[in-house]
């Protein structure tokens, strides 16, 4: 099964009009063409670089960085983890090349896995692929709403001030008001989208050049070369004082934003000459967010002076360290904050794009999944209207997004268990057809226009050490002495997820879920 390969790209058949190389190929995988073809490869690389968005990741999760290792963290970090990312990102882009479907890694694993492994091995990637990006696009919108409770509270006079503090019901409001314009914007035609999406990646860009000149700039302190390249911050209040494990700490921020070009493949069955311009939107894609983060990593850090003040509770920004940084910025040289809040709103932009993109991508994986009958009501989250748009998965995503946040009424700790599943679930449905190609198709693997050569089995094993490297970093424990409030529930949520998943398939999807079906 894994090695047919059989029709050639110039097929014709009785009935029908020559088919271009993205509906030929993908009637040879077993699929008649139901979305609209219409991506070209810069809108294929958008998606995914806008929910990479270094702008999202970096600004979010600063405040980790921060607290484990801070600038060394940052800037050397940000190397190490990039250099593994490109490696995991090369062997995917490769396996894309061979199968472009929305489906990716999923189908992947099920044609590398072989006819006996297929319908476990793709029910288990799927599964921690599709959960892991309804995580993404909860943790992404669910911080564009704690961003703009930053930006009310800055504008009414910051925490100083007596500003005013949205409650958790209201950040959730807002959480549920962005999500619902997103699946409003994502019933649109693709080529809206498309548009949308180059819009996306270029305010990335454009955001990441300006911040990185004007707030160094507009700063009456700066940190000096010398803090940037080789301060190491220890004091960290958590109870954790060995500087080796404070780095790997450390490297969850750059982990966390270099996350989601799986996009790239789940857009192909849109986008034309998708055997090689998929794998272009992947390989561009991370390359192009590693550059253009540590520039935006050095700028920011360049006006970093006193970490202990940025982390503070206490401050104008409410302990939110690139806020409170982009505000005193302003306020210390013109007197008062609002171009810092102005700055602030260039992130949110960002952010909303990628949360706009991570719909996007959601629906077409739950498209996908549920065309070949793994998901409950599969018949209804697979259906596509007039535009050609998979309209019910777009808001069965939307919604699945809404319910996760809503752990963060209860607990605030439980909500961030739940969206560690955002990096450690997607690498680990990365992981799974890596494996498979290294492993069970490594003497029958087929390789498409883009391949690795005979290096590919080499950087294979590799990525895959990494991820499992990754998947125990971040299950490590954050603060010591550990309690119930500050336990790192990663490994948790992960074990949750696993169980909930073989437990479906040993009670349930093994009785009729086969793999990838055909649908021509």
């Amino acid at each position: 099964m894994v090695s047919e390969k059989v029709l050639p790209f110039h097929v014709v058949e009785s009935g029908h009009a020559p088919l271009d190389s993205g509906h030929a190929h993908l009637r040879e995988l077993g699929y008649k063409q139901e979305l609209k073809r219409d991506l070209s490869v810069v809108s294929n690389f958008a998606f995914s670089f806008s929910i990479m968005s270094v702008l999202t990741g970096v600004t979010t999760v600063y405040n980790t960085g921060l607290n484990y290792g801070g600038p060394v963290s940052f800037v050397y970090g940000w190397f190490i983890v990039s250099a593994f990312t490109m490696i995991v990102a090369l062997p995917m882009a490769e396996i894309c090349s061979s199968y472009p479907t929305s489906g990716g890694l999923y189908y992947w694993s099920a044609k590398l896995a072989g006819p006996r492994w297929a319908p476990f091995a793709s029910w288990i990637t799927g599964w921690f692929n599709i959960v892991g990006q309804w995580a993404v696009t909860t943790s992404v919108d669910f911080s564009l709403a704690q961003l703009i409770q930053v930006i009310i509270l800055l504008s009414t006079g910051g925490k100083k001030g007596g500003g005013y503090e949205a409650s958790k019901y209201v950040v959730i409001a807002l959480h549920g008001g962005i999500l619902t314009v997103h699946g409003m914007i994502n019933t649109l035609p693709i080529s809206f989208l498309s548009f949308l999406g180059q819009m996306a990646a270029i305010w990335n860009v454009l955001g990441v050049f300006v911040l990185t000149i004007l707030i160094p700039s507009v700063a009456t302190e700066r940190a000096s070369a010398k803090f940037v390249f080789t301060t190491l911050n220890t004091e960290n209040g958590e109870g954790i004082s060995s500087r080796p494990y404070i780095f790997l700490l450390g490297l969850l921020m750059s982990q966390y934003t270099l996350t989601g070009f799986d996009a790239s493949a789940h857009m192909t069955e849109e986008t034309k000459d998708a055997d090689r311009n998929g794998p272009k939107g992947i390989i561009s894609a991370v390359g192009i967010s590693i550059v253009v983060g540590w520039f935006y990593i050095l700028g920011i850090t360049f006006a970093v002076t006193d970490i202990p003040s940025l982390l503070s509770e206490d401050n104008d920004a409410g302990g939110y360290a690139i806020a409170e940084v982009f505000y005193q910025a302003f306020k210390k040289r013109y007197g008062n904050g609002s171009g810092g809040i102005v700055c602030l709103v260039i992130v949110g932009v960002a952010i909303f794009f990628c949360g706009m993109s991570s719909v996007t991508s959601n629906s077409r994986m739950a498209y996908a999944f549920s065309r070949d009958g793994a998901m409950p009501l599969s018949s209804l989250w697979h259906q596509v209207n007039k535009q050609e748009v998979p309209i019910y998965a777009v808001w069965l995503s939307v919604s699945i997004s809404f319910c996760m946040a809503l752990t963060s009424l209860g607990s605030i700790v439980a909500f961030h268990a739940m969206v560690s599943i955002a990096t450690i679930g997607l690498y680990i449905a990365y992981a799974f057809p890596i494996f498979f190609r290294v492993t069970l198709a490594r003497k029958h693997f087929v390789p498409g226009p883009f391949n690795l050569g005979r290096y590919g089995v080499i950087v294979g094993w590799v990525a895959v050490l990494w991820v499992l490297t990754i998947s125990i970093l971040f299950s490590l424990p954050v603060s010591y002495p550990i309690k119930v409030k500050n336990l790192n529930y990663t490994p948790v949520a992960v074990a949750c997820l696993l169980i909930f998943v073989v437990s479906y398939w040993i009670i349930s999807g093994r009785r009729w879920f086969k793999g990838p079906i055909t649908n021509i």
